[in-house]
C-alpha cells in the first residue's frame, strides 16, 4: 500500500507539473485509483490536473486498459459492435444510439450496447431500455443468450465496472466538471468489441479517442461530434468525424444529404423522459417516417459501415432502412424483451 501511495505521488507530481504520462504510467495511475489505493484528495488532484492540461491519447489508452482488464466480461460473437456516446451534450435529444442499436442488429450485426442512466439529460440508454421492458440486472449468461438469439444486448456500465466505485467519491465531488472517466466509459465496452461508433461531447476529443481506441486493439472505429454540439452524427448540420481503420486515423465531415435526408431544426430532435422516448423508438421501429427516423438512419448507416457491411454511408442507410421497413429491427426489440424481461 505504501509503495502504491509513493508511486502515485510521483505520477501526481508529474501531471501537476504539466507533463504527459506514457501509456504504462497512466495504466499504473488508474490501477492504483481503481484499486482504492489512493486517497480521495490525491485522486481529485490527479483528475483535475489532467483536465486542466488536457488528456492525451496515451493517457486515455492507459486508463481504458485498466477498466477493460477489471471489467465483468461478456463474450460476444465475432463482428459485434457498440454504438455509444459520452453524453454531456446538454441537448436533451431522443435516445439515438439506443434506437440505432435495434436497427443495426436487425441488419444482421451483433450489437453489445454499453451505457448508463442519464446524468445530463432526462433519458439515458438504461432509462429508455428500462421503459421498453428490458431488465437491466441479468446474469451474464442471459446477456450472452440475448446477443446470440436477439443479436443485441444491453450492458449496464456500473454493473460491469465495479472498480469504478473506488473513484466515485472524487467524481461526485468534482461534478459538474467532467473528468477523463467521461471518456473512458465508452472506450471500455464489457464485450471488448473490436468495432465501435462513439459520439463525443466536444470536437477536441475526436482524434485522441480514435488514436486511443487504436492502441486498445480496435480494428475500426468512428468517433463523431455534430457541429451543433451533439454527441451523435447530426441531421441539423454537418458532423466532424475521426475514422480509425487498421491503425490509421483520418478526419473528415459527414452531411445528412449523403444519405438523402433533409436538415432539420434541433427542436425536432428534442426528446422527453424515458417513457416518452421509448414510445418514439417504437414508432420508428414500426416504420413511422419523421426526423427521429432520419437521424437514426444516419447513425445506423455509420455503424453498419464501421462493421464492414457497407462500403459507404448511402449503402449503410439503405440497409438500415431495410432493417426497419422489413420489420427486422422491431423483431430484435421483441426478442430482447422476451429474453431480458
Amino acid at each position: 500500500m505504501s509503495g502504491d501511495i509513493d508511486d502515485f505521488r510521483s505520477l501526481l507530481a508529474k501531471v501537476g507539473n504539466g507533463q504527459a504520462l506514457s501509456v504504462d504510467e497512466a495504466e499504473r495511475a488508474f490501477d492504483i485509483m481503481t484499486s482504492g489505493d489512493a486517497t480521495p484528495a490525491q485522486m481529485g488532484a490527479f483528475l483535475m490536473a489532467l483536465k486542466v492540461r488536457g488528456e492525451t491519447a496515451d493517457e486515455l489508452a492507459g486508463g481504458a486498459r485498466v477498466l477493460r482488464a477489471k471489467v465483468l466480461r461478456v463474450h460476444a460473437p465475432d463482428g459485434a459492435i457498440d454504438i455509444v456516446g459520452t453524453g454531456g451534450d446538454h441537448h436533451g435529444t431522443y435516445n439515438v444510439s439506443s434506437c440505432s442499436a435495434f436497427v443495426v442488429a436487425g441488419a444482421g450485426i451483433p450489437v453489445a450496447k454499453h451505457g448508463n442512466r442519464a446524468f445530463t439529460s432526462k433519458s439515458g440508454a438504461a432509462d429508455v431500455l428500462g421503459a421498453l421492458g428490458i431488465n437491466l440486472e441479468l446474469p451474464i449468461e442471459t446477456l450472452e443468450k440475448a446477443l446470440l438469439e436477439a443479436n443485441v444486448c444491453f450492458l449496464m456500465a456500473p454493473r460491469h465496472h465495479s472498480a469504478m466505485r473506488n473513484v466515485a467519491g472524487p467524481r461526485v465531488e468534482l461534478a459538474p466538471s467532467r473528468t477523463i472517466f467521461n471518456l473512458l466509459g465508452p472506450m471500455s465496452n464489457p464485450a471488448l468489441v473490436k468495432r465501435q461508433l462513439v459520439g463525443v461531447f466536444d470536437r477536441r476529443w475526436l482524434r485522441p479517442v480514435a488514436e486511443a481506441l487504436g492502441q486498445l486493439g480496435l480494428e475500426r472505429a468512428m468517433v463523431v461530434h455534430g457541429q451543433d454540439g451533439m454527441d451523435e452524427l447530426t441531421t441539423t448540420t454537418k458532423s466532424w468525424v475521426a475514422l480509425l481503420d487498421n491503425g490509421k486515423v483520418t478526419e473528415f465531415e459527414i452531411a445528412p444529404e449523403e444519405i438523402g435526408v433533409k436538415r432539420v431544426s434541433i427542436e425536432l430532435l428534442k426528446g422527453g423522459d424515458a417513457a416518452h422516448n421509448a414510445e418514439e423508438i417504437k414508432k420508428v421501429l414500426a416504420g413511422e417516417r419523421n426526423a427521429f427516423r432520419d437521424i437514426v438512419l444516419l447513425n445506423s448507416a455509420a455503424a453498419i459501415m464501421v462493421a464492414g457491411k457497407a462500403k459507404d454511408l448511402a449503402e449503410g442507410a439503405a440497409l438500415a432502412a431495410r432493417s426497419i421497413d422489413s420489420g427486422k429491427a422491431a423483431a430484435t426489440l421483441t426478442a430482447l424483451q422476451r429474453i431480458c424481461a
